[in-house]
């Protein structure tokens, strides 16, 4: 026996091959599964519980997997929803499921699995010591937890099995992590548990463990020894390469992957070419933990930002941007504190020069011979009216400081009116924490409803 497990793409609303697709769903897979969230972009999403992605891009890309889950009648099921997780992420992608099935003329069961956790549940798990801190480690306290927007806890395979239990056609669910969903029905059907857990770990981003990344589609099979893996584009090919490779994504140990309830060994795999598009692993292991755990993420916010743009283009100023960054910095604090009488605690100005240092910063150790340089300022203070205040005293200085005191004002450009862009609050991520359950399902909720023609309420 073995589980096809086809996995369209590394999250929805990246985009995946249609034909590819098409192609996945003739060789019958046994569950479709797709991510729907990332720590990438930063914390912006958790901390306002917002999906990163177009709500447009996802209900079209969720429209062709409902279409090929009718068709198949398997399980389709879509973790770490509208990015960060949260419930109300579930909640909305519940509501863009209910809108499809109305569409589309199905009458659909939906598991619903929520992992956000209150404020009050964390303080009683460190009360408790049964929160502990993972490197790099700090501690948490009250106070902090009571600051946060939002609190997530990362699913495991074991939440995904207790969905599927439920008999449900689309699990939607909360924060989780990136395997679990594809392990979790091989595991359920006594496949490898190894096999199963790094064949997901391979699978998650779709095609990027293949020759042509951003085709998307892929078909993980597992058996009972190991897995094969194969793209689902013509144009593509994965190789031992590619495939091993993917170990070291986003993951510190090229060689163990720790995830809730134990912790993948890939140090004995074999890599072989199968076929020219296929390869198959044998010799992963999978080392179960003494104690059952899973991972927080949080986010809080510290405080709010606004841009400022400009650009320079004179000869003079390009080669010395950096310089009059230093003097001009130096002239602004002294601004502020005698206009605004703030102290540089109450504030950060921070510059970035876009084509000299705006990645590296004082890391840089490339230089070019750009012709125009953009000056970013960006603006951080404890209130969005502060940033505003401040973006509005630098403005004049920011179009008009000389390098020097013995010569004219310069002229830069503002590329668009007014200089300043406001970006809201600032949050950040301030957990690197797991908690211990006695039950894998004690932090996690699991709600059953019925979507599409027959729904009802």
């Amino acid at each position: 026996m073995s589980t096809r497990v086809l996995v369209p793409s590394g999250v929805l609303g990246l985009g995946f091959d249609r034909d590819a697709l098409a192609r996945g769903v003739t060789l019958k897979p046994d569950i479709i599964c797709i991510d729907g969230g990332s720590t990438d972009s930063g914390p912006y999403s958790l901390g306002t519980g917002t999906s990163k992605y177009s709500r447009a891009g996802c209900k079209a890309e969720w429209r062709e997997l409902m279409k090929a889950r009718e068709a198949l009648q398997v399980p389709l099921v879509i973790s770490s929803c509208g990015t960060c997780g949260s419930d109300g992420m579930v909640d909305w992608m519940f509501d863009i499921t209910q809108e499809l099935a109305i569409e589309l003329n199905q009458s659909i069961k939906v598991a619903l699995l929520y992992s956000e956790q209150s404020p009050d549940s964390i303080v009683e798990r460190i009360q408790s010591s049964a929160c502990h801190a993972l490197e790099p480690a700090f501690s948490l306290n009250e106070s902090l937890v009571k600051e946060c927007t939002h609190i997530v806890a990362l699913a495991g395979a074991e939440h995904m099995a207790h969905a599927l239990q439920s008999g449900a056609d689309i699990i939607l669910t909360g924060r989780a992590t990136d395997t679990a969903a594809i392990c979790a029905l091989p595991i359920m059907r006594g496949e490898h548990v190894g096999a199963a857990w790094h064949g997901a770990k391979i699978a998650e981003c779709g095609a990027l463990c293949s020759t042509n990344p951003t085709s998307g589609v892929i078909m993980l099979e597992v058996d009972e020894h190991g897995f094969s893996v194969q793209p689902m584009a013509t144009d593509a090919r994965c190789t031992p390469h590619s495939v091993s490779a993917h170990m070291l994504y986003e993951n510190s140990d090229p060689f163990l992957l720790h995830e809730p309830g134990g912790t993948l060994d890939v140090t004995q795999a074999h890599y072989e070419q199968s076929d020219e598009r296929t390869v198959r692993v044998m010799g992963s292991q999978w080392h179960k933990a003494t104690k059952y755990t899973v991972k927080l993420e949080a986010a809080r916010r510290t405080g709010y930002q606004c841009t400022i743009m400009a650009v320079i283009r004179d000869a003079h100023y390009v080669a010395n941007a950096q310089a009059w960054i230093n003097r001009l910095s130096e002239f602004l604090d002294k601004e502020i504190s005698t206009s605004m009488s703030l102290d540089r605690t109450d504030y950060s100005l921070e510059f970035r020069l876009i084509g000299i240092d705006s990645v590296l910063g004082v890391l840089e150790n490339k230089s070019g011979n750009p012709t125009e340089v953009g000056v970013l300022g960006i603006i951080t203070a404890s209130s969005e009216s502060l940033t505003e205040e401040i973006a509005k005293l630098i403005n004049p200085f920011l179009l008009h400081y000389p390098l020097t005191d013995n010569e004219s004002l310069p002229t830069f450009a503002f590329p668009y009116s007014p200089a300043h862009s406001h970006r809201g609050a600032l949050y950040e991520f301030c957990m690197n924490h797991t908690i211990e359950l006695e039950n894998p399902m004690d932090a996690f909720q699991l709600e059953i409803r019925q979507a599409g023609i027959n729904a009802t309420g």
